[in-house]
């Protein structure tokens, strides 16, 4: 969500609508900053993006971080709960999404925002709601 949000994206749109009207808290864990960071190099090697738009993709989300999202941090136990959520092979979910999942479930998130059907499908077994945008 946060690479649409500030990065050129197709799907940007539901994702700027949502992030308009959202209230209450928004919080993420600090793994956030690492899977941005990684997304935002993809793109950039991939030739989706140039260094220019990529700086200004990370500016845009360190301002976000700063003003509208809690980044909380991760205990060691959410790993561990990550890791338990990937061995179930039928869920295919992958260990980004699972720490993304069980940080939420420890920070008792009553809903997860998310562009992702595997993750959100995930976000059910662990009763936390999931919007799909």
């Amino acid at each position: 969500m946060f690479l649409l949000r500030c990065a050129h994206a197709k799907q940007k749109v539901p994702v700027e609508v949502w992030y308009e009207k959202a209230s209450g808290d928004l919080i993420s864990s600090v793994w956030t900053f690492t899977e941005f960071a990684s997304a935002l190099a993809i793109k950039e090697r991939t030739g989706q993006i140039t260094s220019k738009q990529s700086r200004s993709a990370w500016t845009l989300f360190e301002k976000i971080c700063s003003v509208d999202v809690e980044l909380l941090p991760i205990k060691r136990n959410v790993f561990y709960s990550a890791g338990l959520l990937t061995l179930d092979a039928k869920s295919n979910l992958r260990a980004g999404d699972a720490l993304h999942l069980a940080a939420a479930k420890e920070m008792k998130s009553k809903l997860m925002v998310t562009l992702d059907k595997v993750l959100a499908k995930s976000s059910e077994k662990v009763m936390i709601k999931a919007l799909v945008l």
